[in-house]
Protein backbone atom coordinates (compact mmCIF):
# COMPACT_ATOMS: atom_id res chain seq x y z
CA UNK A 1 0.00 0.00 0.00
CA UNK A 2 1.53 3.15 -1.29
CA UNK A 3 0.83 7.19 -0.70
CA UNK A 4 -0.64 7.13 -4.48
CA UNK A 5 -2.64 4.05 -3.41
CA UNK A 6 -4.70 5.45 -0.72
CA UNK A 7 -5.15 8.80 -2.32
CA UNK A 8 -6.39 7.26 -5.63
CA UNK A 9 -9.29 4.83 -3.54
CA UNK A 10 -10.15 8.08 -1.83
CA UNK A 11 -11.05 9.82 -5.29
CA UNK A 12 -12.85 6.39 -6.29
CA UNK A 13 -15.11 6.26 -3.23
CA UNK A 14 -15.51 10.15 -3.44
CA UNK A 15 -14.17 11.26 -0.35
CA UNK A 16 -13.11 14.92 0.32
CA UNK A 17 -9.83 13.92 2.25
CA UNK A 18 -8.04 11.54 3.64
CA UNK A 19 -6.54 11.45 7.15
CA UNK A 20 -3.42 9.38 8.23
CA UNK A 21 -2.27 9.19 11.79
CA UNK A 22 -1.34 6.21 14.44
CA UNK A 23 -3.50 4.18 15.53
CA UNK A 24 -6.36 3.70 13.07
CA UNK A 25 -6.95 2.99 9.69
CA UNK A 26 -6.33 5.22 6.79
CA UNK A 27 -9.78 7.58 7.32
CA UNK A 28 -11.51 9.50 4.54
CA UNK A 29 -13.86 12.14 4.85
CA UNK A 30 -16.81 10.96 2.85
CA UNK A 31 -20.49 13.56 2.51
CA UNK A 32 -18.69 15.38 5.96
CA UNK A 33 -18.47 12.27 7.65
CA UNK A 34 -14.80 10.21 8.69
CA UNK A 35 -15.20 6.98 7.38
CA UNK A 36 -12.25 4.60 8.14
CA UNK A 37 -11.06 2.25 5.14
CA UNK A 38 -10.42 -1.43 5.66
CA UNK A 39 -7.32 -1.79 6.70
CA UNK A 40 -5.20 -2.77 9.49
CA UNK A 41 -4.78 0.49 12.59
CA UNK A 42 -1.83 2.40 11.28
CA UNK A 43 1.48 1.77 12.95
CA UNK A 44 3.47 5.00 13.62
CA UNK A 45 6.33 3.39 11.07
CA UNK A 46 3.47 3.61 8.19
CA UNK A 47 2.17 6.94 8.87
CA UNK A 48 6.32 8.07 8.56
CA UNK A 49 7.25 5.71 5.32
CA UNK A 50 3.50 6.85 3.52
CA UNK A 51 3.68 10.06 4.33
CA UNK A 52 7.49 10.95 3.19
CA UNK A 53 6.85 9.10 -0.17
CA UNK A 54 5.30 12.52 -1.13
CA UNK A 55 7.88 14.94 0.27
CA UNK A 56 11.02 15.95 -2.11
CA UNK A 57 13.70 16.51 -0.27
CA UNK A 58 13.18 20.44 0.47
CA UNK A 59 10.17 19.97 1.58
CA UNK A 60 11.68 17.08 4.11
CA UNK A 61 14.23 18.97 5.27
CA UNK A 62 11.43 21.69 6.04
CA UNK A 63 9.07 19.51 8.03
CA UNK A 64 11.34 17.89 10.13
CA UNK A 65 12.69 21.50 10.98
CA UNK A 66 9.07 22.99 12.13
CA UNK A 67 7.52 19.72 12.20
CA UNK A 68 4.36 20.90 10.29
CA UNK A 69 4.57 21.73 5.96
CA UNK A 70 1.74 22.39 3.92
CA UNK A 71 2.48 21.22 0.05
CA UNK A 72 0.52 20.43 -2.93
CA UNK A 73 0.91 16.83 -4.44
CA UNK A 74 -0.21 15.52 -8.05
CA UNK A 75 -1.10 11.87 -8.41
CA UNK A 76 -1.11 11.32 -12.51
CA UNK A 77 -4.52 10.71 -14.07
CA UNK A 78 -5.97 11.18 -10.66
CA UNK A 79 -5.88 14.57 -9.22
CA UNK A 80 -4.31 17.19 -6.75
CA UNK A 81 -3.93 16.62 -3.14
CA UNK A 82 -3.21 19.57 -0.49
CA UNK A 83 -1.30 18.08 2.15
CA UNK A 84 -1.00 19.19 5.69
CA UNK A 85 1.61 17.45 7.01
CA UNK A 86 2.45 17.46 11.24
CA UNK A 87 3.19 15.90 14.35
CA UNK A 88 0.90 14.24 17.55
CA UNK A 89 2.78 12.76 20.38
CA UNK A 90 6.00 12.54 18.71
CA UNK A 91 4.70 10.54 15.03
CA UNK A 92 3.78 12.21 11.86
CA UNK A 93 0.47 12.42 11.17
CA UNK A 94 -1.33 14.05 7.83
CA UNK A 95 -4.43 15.25 6.19
CA UNK A 96 -5.05 15.35 2.67
CA UNK A 97 -7.59 17.51 0.49
CA UNK A 98 -8.74 16.18 -2.79
CA UNK A 99 -8.58 19.29 -5.37
CA UNK A 100 -9.88 17.86 -8.49
CA UNK A 101 -8.26 18.47 -11.45
CA UNK A 102 -11.32 20.28 -13.86
CA UNK A 103 -12.68 23.53 -12.52
CA UNK A 104 -16.33 22.86 -11.65
CA UNK A 105 -18.35 25.47 -13.53
CA UNK A 106 -20.73 27.94 -11.64
CA UNK A 107 -23.69 26.01 -12.39
CA UNK A 108 -22.54 22.93 -11.22
CA UNK A 109 -21.72 23.99 -7.52
CA UNK A 110 -24.95 26.05 -7.49
CA UNK A 111 -23.27 29.13 -7.12
CA UNK A 112 -25.36 32.73 -6.94
CA UNK A 113 -25.99 33.88 -10.34
CA UNK A 114 -24.65 37.57 -8.92
CA UNK A 115 -20.82 36.11 -9.29
CA UNK A 116 -21.07 36.75 -13.33
CA UNK A 117 -21.56 40.66 -12.55
CA UNK A 118 -18.91 40.52 -9.65
CA UNK A 119 -16.00 39.30 -11.91
CA UNK A 120 -16.62 41.94 -14.62
CA UNK A 121 -15.37 44.74 -12.09
CA UNK A 122 -11.84 46.47 -13.03
CA UNK A 123 -11.20 47.22 -9.33
CA UNK A 124 -12.03 46.32 -5.84
CA UNK A 125 -12.22 43.97 -3.03
CA UNK A 126 -13.64 40.62 -2.92
CA UNK A 127 -14.22 38.15 -0.38
CA UNK A 128 -14.87 33.98 -0.30
CA UNK A 129 -15.24 33.43 4.26
CA UNK A 130 -16.18 30.32 6.32
CA UNK A 131 -14.80 27.63 8.30
CA UNK A 132 -12.08 25.30 7.08
CA UNK A 133 -13.68 22.71 4.87
CA UNK A 134 -16.69 24.97 3.11
CA UNK A 135 -15.20 25.18 -0.21
CA UNK A 136 -13.56 28.61 -0.25
CA UNK A 137 -10.61 27.37 -2.57
CA UNK A 138 -13.39 25.83 -5.46
CA UNK A 139 -15.12 29.08 -5.35
CA UNK A 140 -12.52 31.50 -5.83
CA UNK A 141 -10.76 28.99 -8.53
CA UNK A 142 -14.32 29.60 -10.76
CA UNK A 143 -14.39 32.90 -9.98
CA UNK A 144 -11.03 33.23 -11.27
CA UNK A 145 -11.74 31.14 -13.85
CA UNK A 146 -14.74 33.42 -15.59
CA UNK A 147 -12.42 36.32 -15.68
CA UNK A 148 -9.92 34.02 -17.36
CA UNK A 149 -12.08 32.73 -20.19
CA UNK A 150 -13.86 36.43 -20.61
CA UNK A 151 -11.02 39.21 -20.62
CA UNK A 152 -7.20 39.87 -22.07
CA UNK A 153 -5.81 40.53 -18.55
CA UNK A 154 -3.07 39.83 -16.21
CA UNK A 155 -4.29 37.75 -12.75
CA UNK A 156 -1.45 36.18 -10.50
CA UNK A 157 -2.29 34.35 -7.93
CA UNK A 158 -0.37 33.94 -4.54
CA UNK A 159 -1.21 30.73 -2.88
CA UNK A 160 -0.07 28.19 -0.21
CA UNK A 161 -0.33 25.87 -1.27
CA UNK A 162 -1.51 26.15 -5.07
CA UNK A 163 -4.15 24.09 -5.24
CA UNK A 164 -6.62 24.56 -9.12
CA UNK A 165 -4.11 24.62 -11.94
CA UNK A 166 -5.24 27.72 -14.07
CA UNK A 167 -4.32 27.44 -17.53
CA UNK A 168 -3.57 30.64 -19.68
CA UNK A 169 -7.40 31.57 -21.77
CA UNK A 170 -8.06 35.03 -22.90
CA UNK A 171 -6.06 35.83 -19.46
CA UNK A 172 -2.31 35.68 -18.65
CA UNK A 173 -2.48 34.08 -15.39
CA UNK A 174 0.85 33.22 -13.17
CA UNK A 175 0.05 31.06 -9.97
CA UNK A 176 3.35 31.77 -7.15
CA UNK A 177 3.22 29.50 -4.22
CA UNK A 178 4.75 30.40 -0.88
CA UNK A 179 7.79 28.38 -0.16
CA UNK A 180 8.54 27.38 -3.75
CA UNK A 181 7.86 30.82 -5.97
CA UNK A 182 8.11 32.87 -3.06
CA UNK A 183 9.51 33.34 0.80
CA UNK A 184 6.20 34.36 1.68
CA UNK A 185 2.97 36.15 1.39
CA UNK A 186 4.55 39.17 2.29
CA UNK A 187 7.33 39.37 0.04
CA UNK A 188 4.78 38.57 -2.90
CA UNK A 189 2.43 41.55 -2.02
CA UNK A 190 5.04 43.86 -1.83
CA UNK A 191 6.89 42.44 -5.19
CA UNK A 192 3.12 42.40 -7.11
CA UNK A 193 2.59 45.71 -7.97
CA UNK A 194 6.22 45.39 -10.31
CA UNK A 195 4.51 42.59 -11.80
CA UNK A 196 1.59 44.73 -14.11
CA UNK A 197 -1.45 42.68 -12.79
CA UNK A 198 -5.09 43.77 -13.07
CA UNK A 199 -6.46 41.06 -11.05
CA UNK A 200 -4.87 39.50 -7.98
CA UNK A 201 -5.51 36.35 -5.38
CA UNK A 202 -4.80 36.26 -2.15
CA UNK A 203 -5.04 32.63 -0.97
CA UNK A 204 -5.76 33.92 2.70
CA UNK A 205 -5.01 36.74 4.69
CA UNK A 206 -3.46 35.99 7.61
CA UNK A 207 -2.59 39.13 9.60
CA UNK A 208 -2.43 42.86 9.41
CA UNK A 209 -0.05 43.19 6.86
CA UNK A 210 -1.76 40.69 4.25
CA UNK A 211 -4.99 42.84 4.81
CA UNK A 212 -3.31 46.12 4.74
CA UNK A 213 -1.64 45.21 1.77
CA UNK A 214 -5.07 43.86 -0.17
CA UNK A 215 -7.10 46.73 0.81
CA UNK A 216 -4.26 49.09 -0.58
CA UNK A 217 -4.22 46.53 -4.07
CA UNK A 218 -7.91 47.19 -4.34
CA UNK A 219 -7.60 51.06 -3.28
CA UNK A 220 -4.89 51.55 -6.36
CA UNK A 221 -7.35 50.09 -9.26
CA UNK A 222 -6.96 46.00 -8.64
CA UNK A 223 -9.13 43.31 -8.17
CA UNK A 224 -8.13 41.59 -5.29
CA UNK A 225 -9.64 38.23 -4.35
CA UNK A 226 -9.07 36.47 -0.92
CA UNK A 227 -10.35 34.90 1.84
CA UNK A 228 -10.85 34.86 5.44
CA UNK A 229 -12.15 32.22 8.55
CA UNK A 230 -15.40 34.42 9.36
CA UNK A 231 -18.95 32.88 9.19
CA UNK A 232 -20.66 35.81 7.95
CA UNK A 233 -20.53 39.23 6.63
CA UNK A 234 -21.12 41.68 9.12
CA UNK A 235 -18.37 39.48 10.83
CA UNK A 236 -15.77 39.73 8.24
CA UNK A 237 -16.34 43.52 8.07
CA UNK A 238 -15.54 43.63 12.05
CA UNK A 239 -12.67 40.69 11.61
CA UNK A 240 -10.99 43.25 9.17
CA UNK A 241 -11.18 46.51 10.95
CA UNK A 242 -10.71 44.39 14.32
CA UNK A 243 -7.43 43.46 13.27
CA UNK A 244 -5.88 46.82 13.20
CA UNK A 245 -5.06 49.10 16.40
CA UNK A 246 -8.01 51.69 17.49
CA UNK A 247 -6.38 54.61 16.01
CA UNK A 248 -6.14 53.25 12.95
CA UNK A 249 -9.56 51.60 12.31
CA UNK A 250 -11.53 55.17 11.26
CA UNK A 251 -9.31 55.35 8.56
CA UNK A 252 -9.62 51.73 7.87
CA UNK A 253 -13.53 51.82 7.90
CA UNK A 254 -13.14 54.52 4.97
CA UNK A 255 -10.79 52.49 2.99
CA UNK A 256 -12.91 49.01 3.34
CA UNK A 257 -16.04 51.08 2.72
CA UNK A 258 -14.48 52.35 -0.68
CA UNK A 259 -13.02 49.23 -1.84
CA UNK A 260 -15.11 46.48 -0.85
CA UNK A 261 -17.52 45.04 -3.63
CA UNK A 262 -18.68 41.74 -2.27
CA UNK A 263 -18.81 39.09 0.56
CA UNK A 264 -19.62 35.37 -0.08
CA UNK A 265 -19.82 33.32 3.60
CA UNK A 266 -20.67 30.00 2.68
CA UNK A 267 -20.80 26.68 4.28
CA UNK A 268 -20.93 23.35 3.12
CA UNK A 269 -24.02 21.38 4.38
CA UNK A 270 -24.99 17.52 3.79
CA UNK A 271 -27.98 17.03 1.97
CA UNK A 272 -30.95 14.61 2.61
CA UNK A 273 -30.06 11.80 0.42
CA UNK A 274 -26.55 12.13 0.17
CA UNK A 275 -23.77 14.54 -1.16
CA UNK A 276 -23.34 17.90 -0.26
CA UNK A 277 -24.87 21.64 -0.79
CA UNK A 278 -22.71 25.08 -0.58
CA UNK A 279 -25.28 27.75 1.54
CA UNK A 280 -23.88 31.02 0.25
CA UNK A 281 -24.62 34.25 2.05
CA UNK A 282 -24.13 37.20 -0.26
CA UNK A 283 -23.36 41.06 0.49
CA UNK A 284 -22.93 43.23 -2.13
CA UNK A 285 -21.24 46.95 -1.45
CA UNK A 286 -24.09 49.36 -2.58
CA UNK A 287 -24.22 52.67 -1.47
CA UNK A 288 -26.27 51.70 1.91
CA UNK A 289 -23.64 49.02 3.20
CA UNK A 290 -20.39 51.59 2.05
CA UNK A 291 -22.29 54.03 4.84
CA UNK A 292 -22.68 51.72 7.63
CA UNK A 293 -19.31 50.34 7.24
CA UNK A 294 -17.93 53.70 6.91
CA UNK A 295 -20.06 54.66 10.37
CA UNK A 296 -18.93 51.49 12.43
CA UNK A 297 -22.26 49.91 12.22
CA UNK A 298 -22.32 46.36 11.03
CA UNK A 299 -24.79 45.28 13.17
CA UNK A 300 -27.53 46.84 10.48
CA UNK A 301 -25.94 45.06 7.42
CA UNK A 302 -28.15 42.18 7.46
CA UNK A 303 -31.56 45.01 7.44
CA UNK A 304 -30.23 46.35 3.96
CA UNK A 305 -29.68 42.98 2.92
CA UNK A 306 -33.02 41.63 3.49
CA UNK A 307 -34.71 45.21 1.68
CA UNK A 308 -32.17 44.41 -1.21
CA UNK A 309 -32.78 41.13 -1.97
CA UNK A 310 -33.57 42.07 -6.05
CA UNK A 311 -30.00 42.66 -6.32
CA UNK A 312 -28.94 39.29 -5.10
CA UNK A 313 -28.10 40.04 -1.60
CA UNK A 314 -29.18 37.17 0.78
CA UNK A 315 -28.77 36.20 4.45
CA UNK A 316 -27.19 33.04 5.53
CA UNK A 317 -30.95 32.41 7.49
CA UNK A 318 -32.40 32.83 4.42
CA UNK A 319 -30.24 30.80 2.17
CA UNK A 320 -30.93 27.99 4.88
CA UNK A 321 -34.38 28.29 5.21
CA UNK A 322 -34.76 28.33 1.26
CA UNK A 323 -32.56 25.09 0.88
CA UNK A 324 -34.77 23.44 3.85
CA UNK A 325 -37.98 24.33 2.19
CA UNK A 326 -36.87 22.98 -1.26
CA UNK A 327 -35.64 19.33 -0.21
CA UNK A 328 -32.23 19.74 0.00
CA UNK A 329 -31.39 19.62 3.71
CA UNK A 330 -32.74 18.86 6.75
CA UNK A 331 -34.65 20.87 9.42
CA UNK A 332 -31.78 19.97 12.06
CA UNK A 333 -28.76 20.89 9.47
CA UNK A 334 -30.47 23.85 8.69
CA UNK A 335 -31.11 25.19 12.66
CA UNK A 336 -28.06 24.25 13.57
CA UNK A 337 -26.29 26.39 10.96
CA UNK A 338 -28.46 29.42 11.16
CA UNK A 339 -27.03 32.60 12.58
CA UNK A 340 -29.74 33.98 14.25
CA UNK A 341 -31.98 30.84 15.21
CA UNK A 342 -35.05 32.82 16.12
CA UNK A 343 -34.93 35.01 12.66
CA UNK A 344 -34.65 31.63 11.09
CA UNK A 345 -37.51 29.88 12.33
CA UNK A 346 -39.54 33.81 11.75
CA UNK A 347 -38.48 33.04 8.03
CA UNK A 348 -39.63 29.41 8.20
CA UNK A 349 -43.10 30.30 9.56
CA UNK A 350 -43.16 33.35 6.95
CA UNK A 351 -43.00 31.32 3.88
CA UNK A 352 -45.11 28.76 5.74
Amino acid sequence: MSIDDLLRECVERGGSDLHLTVGLPPTIRLNGQLTPLPYQPLTEHDTRRLVYEALNDTQLEQFERHHDIDFAYSVKDVARFRFNVYMQKGAVAAAMRVIPSKIPSIESLRLPSVIYEVVKKHSGLVLVTGPTGSGKSTSLACMIDLINQSRPCHIITIEDPIEYVHTHKRAMVNQREVHADTESFHNALRAVLREDPDVILIGEMRDLETIQAALTLAETGHLVFATLHTRNAPQTIDRIIDVFPPHQQEQIRVLLANTIEAVFAQQLIPMIGGGRIAAIEVMLANAAIRNLIREGKTHQIYSIMETNAGQGMITMDRVLADLHRNGYISFEEAVNRAMDKENFMQLLKNAA
